[in-house]
């Protein structure tokens, strides 16, 4: 059997995945194996990542994110009243649930836009307002200035 980190000969080191019952199958595998106790920290420090990743699958959003998602509650809330507010989501029909997300991502992807359009704005005045500078200190023959 070889290494699962480096593929040389496996020396008898291992690998289970402690979050699985001893009764699973995919508790213990013949791939993680390893020939020394470096590959196998490395491998196990892996697999620490992965799970975690794997557990918080959902990335923390950014404030812009945040405020997206909120912009979108009133679109929302207008349609489900259109609809019926006295309804729950599982008696909602596929089209009516298609449209429901629908609403909701235009809602997302017209705020995140927007707030796009307004910091590209805003950095296109600031680059602006940084040449002009650069070129009155240009023509004023201190040569040697840096312009930052």
């Amino acid at each position: 059997m070889k290494c699962a980190v480096c593929a040389r000969q496996a020396k008898g080191l291992g690998y289970f995945n402690p979050r699985l019952r001893r009764s699973d199958p995919r508790r213990y595998s013949d791939r993680w194996v390893f020939c020394s106790m470096r590959c196998q920290n490395a491998f196990s420090k892996l697999m620490a990542r992965m799970s975690q990743f794997q557990e918080d699958a959902v990335i923390d959003p950014s404030d812009m994110e945040i405020a997206a998602m909120r912009s979108a509650l009133g679109p929302l809330g207008e349609y489900v009243a259109s609809i019926g507010m006295d309804r729950p989501l599982a008696d909602y029909d596929k089209d009516e649930v298609l449209r429901l997300v629908e609403v909701v991502v235009d809602a997302y992807q017209a705020h995140m836009l927007v707030e796009h359009e307004r910091m590209a704005e805003r950095d296109r005045a600031f680059f602006e307002q940084r040449a002009s500078r650069q070129a009155s200190v240009s023509t004023g023959g201190d040569h040697h200035r840096i312009p930052f």
